[in-house]
């Protein structure tokens, strides 16, 4: 700053702050209280002992300040997504603000700053003389003082655990003007120029002080009202700012209507600056000619908050806000409430996970296919992705714009993020449909059973009883009238579970959960983090009658959930919590680590369970109802379609080794039928398929790209082996059934075989009895038709005796054969082979050869 002039009372203040504070409180003390003294009588000496006794510490610590949301793009360069703020203020340094800045705040509030020891005396006796006299209300403050009480003013305002009676209350005793206050003020300013230099007062106070409306400090300030920075304002445009400070609400620039009031306060302090030889004749001029209209103010609407963020991104705004809210970002306090008091308290920057061109392309793949504008019936359609071995969300769009307006009725618009659980500002969740199979699928797997073990999806009905389920809610087992179901094909016949899997069989899914206790498919779903969108975190709550093993009971689930439990499939049953925050910058700059997804492997699901389930849920996309799903760019992927009843609700959930995405396409309320009705001339039905997933795929492939699915575990294949029942021959067919079906079988009649068994029993089974099998392997029943005896034995007889013994045996289909003798043969004209052999069972309608030798045959 230039040289300061030398004046009486500059001279007089330097002097007075030689003397010590002690003896300054006493003179201060003496002037101003001296009213006080006439009216109560009261001694100089008894109220500089209340002076003295007054505290005088105060630090100037971390004043409220903008968050900022950002991600990374590809190169590495910040994407600014949102700024975030409880107070809208940017601190910067003394030396990132313009020296026209300090000038105009030096010379119109306190120009003898440099000079005094926190308390400006002359100004002190002035004021208190002209308060006796009653000619002034001045009050003399510094601008070390109006620090002071800035800093009460936000101590107060920012008060935690308070009510906002009691915060009226602080505030009002920060700043009411009454003696106490400002004793306490100039104690305290004291203390302040004791530990703190001018230069730290000074950028302190530029920092702390209210602009207008909710904007706090210079930087802000320029920015809001000028589109300018602290350090690049000009001569008129600081002399505004300041002119603000002596009366935000008549001398802010936010309102046109003081405008005039600003001016005529500028105009005084550009006269102030003129006079400390702080700005010269010629800048004087220009900036008093310079009037404070509409041209001179750029209104730069400060864009807080998530409604204001970047177009495509406010739900991830709106998520990142969520987490810390429910005390999830560790790096910003050990607490929850730290971390809420540290957010509040501002300057943190948060990066997000969220890839900003895979973002983008969801954004734009969702909305073209499930636009917000259809009127017909409330649509809606989210796709979110999580990375595999991370839990990173790297993209979560929707179909609806964002608005948290209070009495919003844009129907285009909402706050409610689909993808995301309630707490995380989503729905209450949607019924899961077939997509919920895949839990059925590991725990029949953890089990013992094998994906090539099949079942008869002709099955209809199921009796409750069947279902055992050790969870509470089921009381013991279920009971009641027959679960009655269909298959969405109508499929019949035996089906191996993986062609149940590619086919999403209802029958066979039902059947393989009589398999396996209802409580262990529901553990399985909550060790890969699966819950209620609306119910408990850790997913104690999920229902498990009968119905849920095929997604449908009241198990409603967020897509965010259903997209990091098919990762932990993926991942060879290690599972990932989903998390936004990578990590975190504080005031200070200092990087700090983000969310902490707590990887681990399930507990429920070995490697061997999670990559044969893959294995099952490969042929979903590869031959099965996702087929229109696959991106085909040779990445490969797993995964299962889902269709509520009357298709209210649509899935689609896949993953490759990479990256996972859930697509939800449904009836935000309401109860369409997605099948019967077009979109954009498309089913609405199919939508998920490749018109939002394959796109998105493809997009992500290019970014992290999969590699090949473990082979699945041998010994899931076929599972546990059953054994064909022996001791069936002989008997009835209806014993062999049940032995048969006893044993994990499935039962095939095979119809009448020629036997020598008694008409009507069992025959002939295959595989034969004893046999080692996979269960559910058709075993086909033969029963005897009783038309087959053992054929005699011949050999050795001429041709006549032995047709005859075959003619007395029943057999009608007889003819010769002839072989020629060798030299010296002894057995001439007589048979030396017969077809069928001796003893074999076989028809009488089975043609019979009798081989004679002959010396010549014809």
């Amino acid at each position: 700053m230039p040289a300061q002039k030398k004046t009486a009372s500059s001279l007089f203040g330097a002097v007075i702050g030689t003397l010590g504070f002690s003896a300054l409180a006493g003179v201060l003390v003496t002037v101003m209280v001296a009213p006080a003294l006439a009216v109560t009588g009261m001694t100089a000496n008894n109220t500089i002992g209340i002076f003295e006794s007054l505290p005088e510490y105060m630090v100037i610590g971390q004043q409220h300040e903008q968050n900022e949301i950002l991600a990374k793009n590809a190169d590495g360069s910040d994407f600014h997504i949102a700024t975030v703020y409880d107070q809208n203020r940017d601190e910067v340094s003394l030396d990132e603000m313009s020296d026209n800045l300090k000038y105009a705040a030096v010379a119109g509030e306190d120009r003898r700053f440099y000079d005094h020891g926190g308390i400006d005396v002359p100004s002190v006796i002035r004021a208190a003389v002209g308060q006796v006299a009653g000619t002034s209300a001045s009050g003399a403050s510094t601008i070390t003082m109006q620090l002071v009480r800035n800093i009460r003013v936000q101590e107060a305002f920012n008060e935690p655990n308070v009510s906002d009676k009691q915060r009226l209350k602080d505030i009002n005793a920060a700043v009411y003007p009454d003696l106490g206050r400002k004793l306490q003020e100039m104690k305290y300013a004291i203390g302040l120029e004791k530990k703190y230099s001018k230069a730290t007062i000074l950028a302190a106070y530029l920092n702390i002080v209210g602009m207008g409306s909710n904007t706090y400090g210079v930087q802000a300030a320029a920015q809001e009202y000028f589109g300018a920075t602290a350090g690049t304002v000009t001569v008129a445009q600081a002399a505004s700012l300041v002119a603000i400070v002596q009366n935000p609400t008549k001398n802010g620039l936010d309102k046109a209507a003081n405008y005039k009031a600003n001016q005529n306060r500028r105009n005084v302090i550009l006269l102030a600056m003129l006079a400390e030889h702080y700005i010269t004749e010629s800048q004087y001029k220009e900036a008093v000619a310079t009037p404070v209209d509409d041209k001179f103010v750029h209104l730069h609407t400060p864009t807080n908050g998530c409604l204001n963020a970047a177009d495509g991104f406010q739900f991830i705004c709106d998520y990142a806000i969520r987490s810390v809210d429910n005390g999830e970002v560790s790096s910003l306090g050990a607490t929850k409430t730290g971390q809420l008091a540290n957010w509040k308290s501002g300057g943190y920057k948060l990066y997000v996970s969220i890839n900003p061109d895979l973002q983008r392309t969801a954004v734009a793949v969702v909305n073209q296919a499930a636009p917000s504008t259809e009127t017909r019936f409330q649509l809606g359609a989210t796709a979110v992705t999580v990375q595999v071995g991370t839990g990173r969300i790297l993209d979560m769009a929707e179909n609806k714009g964002y608005s948290n307006l209070p009495g919003n009725k844009d129907s285009t618009k909402t706050s409610v993020n689909f993808a995301a659980d309630y707490v995380h500002g989503g729905s209450h969740g949607f019924q899961p449909g077939s997509s919920y199979k895949p839990y059925t699928l590991m725990a029949f797997l953890a089990a013992g059973h094998g994906v090539n073990e099949s079942f008869d999806a002709g099955i209809r009905q199921l009796n409750p009883a069947a279902f055992q389920d050790s969870c509470p809610d089921a009381n013991g087992g279920w009971g009641g009238p027959p679960y009655v179901f269909r298959n969405d094909e109508n499929e019949k016949g035996v089906r191996t579970i993986m062609n149940a899997t590619a086919g999403s069989i209802n029958s066979v899914f039902l059947q393989m959960a009589t398999k396996v206790d209802q409580c262990s498919i529901r553990d399985i779903a909550i060790s890969l983090g699966v819950h209620r969108a609306d119910g408990a975190a850790d997913g104690s709550d999920l229902l498990t009658r009968p119905s849920c093993v095929i997604g449908g009971c009241e198990n409603n689930i967020a897509p965010i959930t259903q997209a990091a439990a098919y990762a932990a499939i993926a991942n060879q049953g290690v599972f990932c919590k989903p998390i936004l925050i990578d990590s975190v910058v504080d005031p200070s700059g200092n990087s700090l680590p983000g969310q902490n997804a707590n990887c681990g492997q399930s507990d429920k699901v070995t490697p061997d369970v999670a990559n044969t389930a893959a294995y099952a849920m490969r042929g979903v996309i590869t031959n099965g109802t996702a087929g229109k799903s696959n991106p085909n760019d040779g990445t490969a992927y797993i995964g299962k379609t889902g269709t509520t009843d009357n298709a209210w609700h649509t899935w689609m959930v896949g993953s490759s080794t990479s990256a996972a995405t859930a697509v939800w396409v449904g009836n935000i309320s309401g109860t369409q039928n997605l099948r019967n009705i077009k979109v954009n001339g498309i089913q609405a039905a199919v939508l998920r398929n490749q018109y939002i997933f394959r796109p998105i795929a493809q997009a992500i492939d290019k970014v992290v790209p999969g590699h090949a699915f473990p082979p699945p575990a041998a010994s899931l294949l076929n599972g546990i082996p059953a054994t064909v029942p022996t001791g069936l021959i002989g008997g009835t067919p209806a014993a062999a059934q049940s032995a048969i079906q006893l044993a994990e079988l499935t039962y095939a009649d095979g119809g009448q075989i020629d036997s020598d068994q008694p008409v009507g029993t069992v025959a002939k089974v295959s595989p034969g009895e004893g046999a080692s099998v996979t269960r559910g392997t058709t075993v086909t029943v033969y029963t005897s038709n009783g038309q087959a005896v053992a054929a005699p034995n011949v050999v050795g007889m001429t041709y006549a005796a032995g047709q005859s013994a075959f003619q007395s045996a029943g057999f009608t289909n007889i003819s010769p054969g002839c072989v020629v003798a060798k030299p010296g043969d002894k057995d001439i004209d007589t048979i030396v082979t017969q077809s069928p052999a001796a003893g074999a069972v076989v028809g009488k309608s089975t043609a019979v050869t009798l081989t004679v030798k002959k010396l010549t045959c014809p």
